[in-house]
């Protein structure tokens, strides 16, 4: 069968699935394909929703991966404000969730994404109780944040993650008054340990941010479908005008469970279990991005990676090998944070109980530095704070697995490069 004659489908309009797509034509692919997203925006990346689109500073239409025109100059078949709600394995076919039109594929990709957390206690149906996820609701809360900002009004964050420490962030430039909640000892927690998370509680808090550790939200208190404030099992009740849900976010993988694929257990985040080729239990079914759950070679345990670079790199990786190129998804996982005045890119995998040592180059103090975490002497992770041009460096010395020295490692005059061998 030439590639003229074969139809490729993706199911979700992301960064993964709008660079898939881009990706087979790149690569010379000249049969239909076709990309269904269930947001009636074209496809966009999610980074500026909690940094530079939600502070004003980046317009809307720099979110979006591709001009609109693009689609159709590229014979790309796109369904936006559509859904696919089954897969038939067996006639391989999907079909649409609104009126039933089922469509062949000879290869599918999954591309669904992720959807937030939401908080089970009473009062999230309050008009005032956010979450920030697609490009609407950055919309919304950037409305809310100048609305707060105006009116001294007050903002509480379920939750210390990257998210929440975001738009903290935004939030306090826009002048709100901002709690964080957080039910582990320091924000980010699962993600840096307390060693490097308690630098970014006090970055928040010398910029008027109050955390609450240790506590989680039981309520959130309301009159007229108005938000009045938020109580903690602690007793406590805080003050708030809005609140924002920033728990987390949980792979949508339903279409895939429905349709029989293998699924990672939630120890290691869930996902659809794919292989190095991000190639499904079906061999005919790929999926990337937030939903994709491989088992890495560098770290030896199966991870489910929601951030921005996965999407970016795994939607072309996946394309790849549906068009039978050779292809084995090994890359670093990679994100970054902008907060303030403070920048930072994070490489690697190593949540706390992983590593046996933190190594810091720089002045913490300053902000002026890189952490990595060590597992017997071998970097599993590596992140540069207001240090640019060091990723390549730092993702050198977690693929090699060297056993490094700590006070080498330590020393800004001893170049990173030296010591990989």
């Amino acid at each position: 069968m030439v590639d003229a004659d074969q139809t490729f489908v993706i199911v979700g309009g992301g960064l993964a699935g709008a660079k898939a797509a881009e990706t087979l034509r790149a690569e010379g692919f000249s049969g239909r394909v076709i990309l269904i997203c269930d947001e009636r925006d074209h496809p966009y990346e999610r980074p500026p929703l909690s940094k530079g689109y939600l502070l004003g500073k980046e317009e809307r239409e720099s979110v979006f991966v591709h001009e609109p025109s693009w689609y159709a100059r590229n014979d790309i078949e796109l369904h936006l404000g559509q859904t696919v709600d089954a897969i038939d394995r067996e006639a391989k076919t999907v079909r649409f969730g609104d009126d039933g039109t089922l469509v062949r594929y000879d290869k599918l990709l999954l591309a669904t994404g992720a959807e937030p957390r939401r908080l089970d206690i009473p009062g999230t149906d309050l008009a005032g109780v956010h979450h920030l996820r697609r490009l609407a609701h950055a919309e919304r809360l950037k409305g809310v944040l100048t609305s707060l900002g105006r009116d001294n009004g007050h903002l509480v964050i379920a939750g210390a993650g990257w998210i929440g420490l975001e738009v903290a962030a935004a939030a306090r430039e826009y002048g709100a008054e901002v709690t964080v909640i957080e039910p582990e000892p320091t924000p980010l927690h699962a993600v840096l340990g307390p060693e490097l998370g308690s630098l970014f509680a006090e970055l928040h808090s010398e910029h008027g941010v109050r955390f609450r550790f240790g506590v989680r939200l039981t309520e959130i208190v309301g009159q007229d479908g108005v938000v009045l404030a938020a109580r903690t099992d602690d007793g406590d009740e805080h003050p708030a005008h809005d609140v924002l849900a920033a728990i987390g976010a949980a792979p949508r993988t339903g279409l895939a469970e429905a349709a029989g694929l293998e699924i990672a257990d939630r120890a290691h985040g869930g996902g659809v279990v794919v292989d190095e080729r991000l190639r499904t239990s079906d061999p005919d079914i790929y999926a990337a991005g937030d939903i994709a759950s491989l088992h890495h070679p560098l770290f030896g345990t199966r991870l489910r990676v929601e951030h921005w670079a996965n999407a970016l790199n795994g939607g072309p990786a996946a394309a790849r090998a549906m068009l039978g190129r050779e292809v084995t998804y090994d890359r670093v996982p990679y994100f970054f944070s902008d907060q303030y005045d403070v920048g930072m890119e994070y490489s690697g995998w190593a949540p706390p109980g992983s590593y046996d040592q933190v190594v810091l180059r720089g002045d913490a103090g300053k902000r002026h530095f890189i952490a990595f975490w060590l597992k017997k002497g071998r970097v599993l992770a590596g992140m540069n704070v207001n240090v640019w041009d060091v990723t390549e460096r730092i993702q050198s010395l977690i693929r090699t697995g060297a056993v490094v020295d700590a006070e080498a490692l330590a020393d800004p005059g001893v170049p990173l490069e030296s010591l990989v061998s």
